[in-house]
């Protein structure tokens, strides 16, 4: 249970960095409520699911060997770091802006697929995070836990999508620059201490 756990909190850490669909998210959740905020997340979402499907397909018969395990580690530990660094670097910059127009449901849907779909570094995450994590699993406890723990990355993200959706929505006087930084802070904080533990992984798999 602790495993499954902390496969939970990786994919709540993954969500939680203030990027491109938090921040469209909280610009849609001051705006338009609750909904419009959680149909976006959902629409990002999706798109991770898809590449989440292709990295499995595509990778997790080949991912227990030495070479490939060392690499997704290293990989999965640079992405990690950067990023928790770059949320460090950032936090507190995200600007708020008030707009009431209209917007459809669908609309932030696409919105949020696309957003994602199209970003450049998703692939990347889902290539070398998640791809670590199936050669970690596949090697220690074999295949049957696979989809166990992918679904546990999974509810973080939608647990963090509704957070998201819920505190942009509903505590909007709450939202101001100083709970963006720690939120950001905090995130960043996270993802460098699981890219520390990638980095350990990968050269305890080289070098022992």
């Amino acid at each position: 249970m602790s495993i499954f756990v902390s496969y939970i909190l990786l994919g709540l850490s993954l969500a939680a960095p203030i990027g491109p669909i938090n921040a469209a998210q909280i610009d849609r959740g001051i705006k338009f409520g609750f909904f419009h905020a959680w149909i976006l997340g959902v629409g990002a979402i999706f798109a991770d699911a898809i590449y989440m499907l292709i990295v499995y397909i595509g990778i997790v018969q080949f991912i227990d060997t030495p070479f490939m395990k060392s690499f997704l580690w290293s990989f999965g530990a640079f992405i990690l770091i950067y990023t928790g660094i770059e949320g460090l670097a950032g936090a507190g910059k995200l600007e708020l802006k008030e707009n009431r127009k209209p917007e459809p449901l669908w609309q932030a849907f696409l919105y949020g697929f696309f957003m994602s779909l199209s970003n450049p570094l998703t692939i990347l995450f889902w290539l070398g995070i998640y791809g670590a994590v199936l050669a970690k699993t596949a090697a220690t406890v074999g295949n049957s836990k696979l989809i166990l723990y992918s679904c546990a990355i999974f509810i973080g993200l939608v647990t963090w999508d509704i957070w998201m959706a819920a505190v942009s929505s509903s505590f909007r006087r709450f939202l101001h620059k100083g709970i963006l930084k720690f939120i950001s802070m905090i995130s960043g904080v996270t993802l460098i201490g699981f890219g520390i533990y990638f980095g350990y992984q990968a050269i305890k798999t080289i070098f022992l």
